[in-house]
């Protein structure tokens, strides 16, 4: 059975999908037709129902919770790798709301996230992820919203933090942040949920005890092509939540789901949005 699967470019994505999209395990028959692109463009594939397995940003999931489930594995949460608010002057955290910001997607959780901790902000602009220090630099926006592999070498490149929204998340809730997640279409069978999330789990351990088997396809579509970053946006972003959600991984995208749905951020939610539940 063939089915169509995205995820980006993202050396944590490409790290977990290697070798799933390659056969290196037992795909229980599954074979994939992969569409890879930046997680904004992910997003808005989701939004048309047309894809069978996807990474999707948690915000935007609040938009096709009618159309998808979320697997128990394959998603991007923790602990200290939240969205940081950057700029190239020195700003202060009370001045964020009159900024002008570029964010990486409005459908992304990053923007989510800026949303509850400064509804009051009036001016965003939309940005390609990689382009949002170029738009800082050049004064086109007073901030940035960086996600990936940035928040590792901004401090190298001459940007200051405002605020690290992660740490905002976790003081606020003192859960993970969840940052984004894969999704399975619901016209799909039960049997193919549980199916495709196996072998997304068996891809992700294989991925753990063989790094070196995945190094060239991470090099291959990493923006950020120093291995040592590469390495450092692995270990952040895939880790014991990405094997399983498990009760506290759920509690934690529920709660970032309810908090901005009290703030009429986002559409009431289905209550059952998980392949299994606890």
């Amino acid at each position: 059975m063939k089915l169509t699967l995205g995820f980006s470019t993202c050396p944590n994505d490409t790290f977990i999908f290697d070798a799933m999209v390659h056969h290196k395990i037992d795909t229980e028959g599954l074979d994939f037709s992969v569409l890879m692109a930046d997680v904004e463009e992910l997003n808005k594939q989701a939004f048309n129902s047309n894809i069978d397995i996807t990474k999707i940003s948690y915000h935007a999931f609040a938009y096709i919770s009618d159309n998808y489930k979320i697997l128990d594995a394959g998603s991007a949460l923790g602990n200290n790798n939240g969205p940081l608010l950057i700029s190239k002057t020195k700003i202060y955290p009370d001045e964020v709301p009159d900024l002008k910001i570029a964010i990486p997607g409005k459908y992304t959780t990053a923007n989510l996230l800026l949303s509850i901790a400064y509804p009051e902000i009036r001016c965003k602009k939309e940005y390609v992820f990689s382009d949002i220090e170029e738009a800082v630099a050049s004064h086109e926006v007073d901030a940035g919203l960086i996600i990936h592999e940035n928040r590792f070498t901004y401090k190298q490149r001459g940007f200051k933090k405002i605020v690290d929204l992660g740490e905002f998340w976790e003081n606020k809730t003192q859960l993970p942040i969840p940052l984004g997640g894969i999704v399975i279409n619901k016209k799909l069978s039960e049997e193919i949920h549980q199916k495709v999330n196996r072998v997304l789990r068996r891809s992700i351990e294989f991925a753990y005890k063989n790094p070196q088997e995945s190094i060239k396809f991470i090099k291959q579509h990493a923006q950020e092509i120093e291995e040592k970053v590469m390495l450092q946006h692995i270990d952040l972003y895939v880790n014991k939540y990405s094997l399983d959600l498990g009760s506290i991984g759920k509690k934690a995208i529920k709660k970032l789901l309810n908090t901005a749905e009290e703030l009429k951020t986002i559409p009431k939610q289905n209550k059952n949005i998980f392949i299994s539940d606890y």
